[in-house]
């Protein structure tokens, strides 16, 4: 397997521990999937199959607040993870309904406080409701349908954000990248680690 969909799999297995009927088969085949898509440019030319309009519109307003533009990237949505989560949510059908109840949960609890859907509030307002459900810890257990669906998002965004071209330059990145050279590892992170060549 090639660095890059090592790179994948490993970004997308933390999806797994949330998803117990998530075998390791039916992960690798989604990271190799999406790295292909991710390669040759399939996802920025795939239309969503999983999500409605509305739903893509909330996911993309979502992936946002979580990984906004900054100086270093662009964000979440201009790295196309709405469009990879669709595309997860098609491979791995058991994220669907975590997807679709979580996105449900997010309007129904924004008309509860506010009378609108989630695309609507204002930054005060989404920032207010995203406090209740974004540190588990501190959540009421009212909230617990709120915290699982944000948890996963948060998980999937992360992971279509960083396996993204776009993702793995922010994290400067530069696997299967030829060396002239290499020197090995400086004695001080060999000490560090216990280790020395001396062996």
């Amino acid at each position: 397997m090639k660095r890059r969909e090592s790179l994948k799999l490993i970004a997308i297995a933390s999806l797994a521990a949330a998803f117990p009927g998530c075998t390791e088969d039916k992960i690798e085949h989604a990271a190799q999937k999406a790295g292909q898509a991710s390669s040759d440019g399939g996802l920025s030319e795939r239309n969503p199959t999983q999500l409605s309009a509305h739903e893509f519109a909330t996911i993309t307003m979502l992936v946002d607040i979580i990984i906004p533009a900054d100086n270093r990237s662009g964000s979440a949505s201009e790295a196309n993870v709405p469009l990879f989560i669709d595309f997860m949510m098609e491979d791995a059908p058991e994220l669907q309904t975590p997807v679709h109840d979580g996105l449900a949960w997010m309007d129904a609890a924004s008309n509860g406080s506010f009378e609108k859907n989630f695309v609507q509030l204002t930054e005060g307002e989404w920032k207010a409701l995203l406090d209740k459900i974004a540190y588990p810890d501190s959540a009421k257990v009212s909230d617990k349908d709120g915290v699982s669906f944000f948890t996963t998002l948060r998980d999937l965004t992360a992971s279509g954000f960083w396996s993204s071209k776009m993702g793995m330059q922010d994290l400067n990145y530069t696997g299967n990248t030829p060396q002239g050279s290499w020197e090995g590892c400086s004695h001080e992170a060999m000490e560090h680690l216990g280790l020395s060549y001396d062996a």
